[in-house]
């Protein structure tokens, strides 16, 4: 059974900077490609970021050169560190599986102006 959760999210003011967590409670976490999701009121879901097992990365335009997706395989943790934070940004923070599709419980980002 896969489980992951997610940590780290709060409020900040714009400009400012957060990371975030999500520990996975996974067999074989090194060859998962794992994933940020957010969800803002009244939107759809939207991936954010996207890492693979060999440490290639993907990311959502709005969030290029301010966000940084990462993983510690030993530690089954995949990080978002989140600078120069925007109003923009503010929505719930999910990670995600790949290999089995579990999401976690979600985080939420607050960003104020």
């Amino acid at each position: 059974q896969v489980q992951l959760v997610e940590s780290g999210g709060g409020l900040v003011q714009a400009g400012g900077s957060l990371r975030l967590s999500c520990a996975a409670s996974v067999t074989r976490f090194s060859i998962r490609g794992m994933e940020w999701y957010r969800q803002a009121p009244g939107n759809q879901r939207e991936l954010v970021a996207r890492i693979n097992s060999g440490g290639s990365t993907n990311y959502h335009d709005s969030v290029k050169g301010r966000f940084t997706i990462s993983r510690d395989n030993a530690k089954k943790i995949v990080y978002l560190q989140m600078n120069s934070l925007k109003v923009e940004d503010t929505g719930v923070y999910y990670c995600s599986d790949l290999w089995s599709g579990a999401w976690g419980q979600g985080t939420q980002v607050t960003v104020s102006s």
